[in-house]
């Protein structure tokens, strides 16, 4: 292996892009990876484009299943929502180690800085991170080196650790003034990056590991709709707009029904579990409620998809169904 040549994990945000330039302008031959997964908050773009303005190769690796895996089972715990951020660390570290023989890299490098996550990034996190990824003194941190003991290629003089970072904390001043010193123009604002963090998705994905288990096909419903839970067997979400509608009738799978108006506009409302007649009747109430009949006295709703039916019912009332929301 190559001790001038590293994997630099490289997420797209600032952190990890100003990682990424500091360790390039050492001379060390740098291999760019980014995990995605359907919990991000957005995709890989901004890696491809920063890996291309640094001009290295960049590796994709979806880790969407390793981390559901972990969403139901954290041995570290969650942070405030289903979050398994210290699990989540060990898994893509881990992934990288594995690269390294095939790409010919010594070490790893990270955007991290020590203090900014209240989870991964603590000084004792850390150090258990590189202990269970079977990185111990192998990860460099440009940004917070100079805070840290340091590394197995900062000892040996692999990298120049005088030029490195003594970054620490959440306040982002430091990263904005050094990316203006590189000429980094282009960056996101601060922001989790991880749907696991927001209150509303953890609360949607918490109840499916309640209720049975969160299955790699109801990821993308997630994001969609107002979401209610009508039976510990019976989970319905309401589109929004005629976008969502649309996006709904295309995730339906085998056994899941589609409610929708049949004489008044409406959104189209997906209902996947095993309903009974009494679910049914409710889960049409409820789609009649956020239709154009909402005030009418009954409202008729087609059943389709694993059933077809049609059901004339009272559209819900707002106290009554506000308990069920998630």
């Amino acid at each position: 292996m190559d001790p001038m040549k590293a994997i630099v994990m490289l997420s797209g945000g600032l952190d990890s892009v100003l990682a990424l330039r500091l360790i390039v302008e050492q001379g060390v031959r740098a291999h760019a990876l980014h995990f995605t997964t359907a919990f991000a908050a957005e995709g890989p773009e901004r890696a491809l484009k920063a890996a291309r303005e640094a001009g290295v190769p960049l590796t994709v690796q979806d880790v969407t299943e390793g981390l559901l895996a972990l969403v139901h089972s954290a041995p570290h715990g969650r942070g405030s929502g289903m979050n398994p951020c210290i699990d989540c660390r060990i898994m893509q570290l881990s992934r990288a180690r594995e690269l390294m023989p095939g790409l010919g890299a010594r070490f790893v490098v990270t955007g991290e800085v020590l203090g900014e996550r209240p989870m991964s990034q603590r000084r004792g996190a850390m150090e258990e991170i590189e202990r269970k990824s079977g990185l111990p003194g192998l990860i460099v941190r440009p940004l917070c080196a100079l805070a840290l003991e340091p590394s197995i290629p900062e000892r040996e003089g692999w990298v120049d650790r005088s030029r490195f970072k003594n970054i620490t904390g959440r306040r982002r001043t430091p990263q904005i003034a050094l990316a203006a010193e590189l000429g980094v123009t282009d960056y996101p604002q601060p922001a989790g990056g991880c749907r696991l963090t927001e209150p509303n998705f953890a609360r949607r994905i918490k109840d499916l590991v309640e209720h049975g288990g969160a299955r790699m096909e109801d990821i993308a419903l997630l994001c969609l709709g107002r979401h209610f839970r009508l039976s510990p067997g019976a989970r319905l979400v309401v589109g929004r707009d005629e976008a969502e509608n649309g996006r709904l009738e295309a995730l339906a799978s085998g056994g899941d029904l589609l409610l929708q108006g049949a004489d008044v506009a409406g959104p189209t409302a997906l209902l996947r579990g095993e309903p009974d007649e009494e679910v049914l009747r409710l889960a049409a109430r409820i789609t009649a409620r956020y239709g154009k009949g909402r005030s009418e006295p009954r409202v008729r709703v087609l059943v389709s998809g694993g059933r077809n039916a049609e059901l004339t019912v009272a559209p819900a009332e707002d106290a009554a169904i506000a308990p069920l929301r998630l």
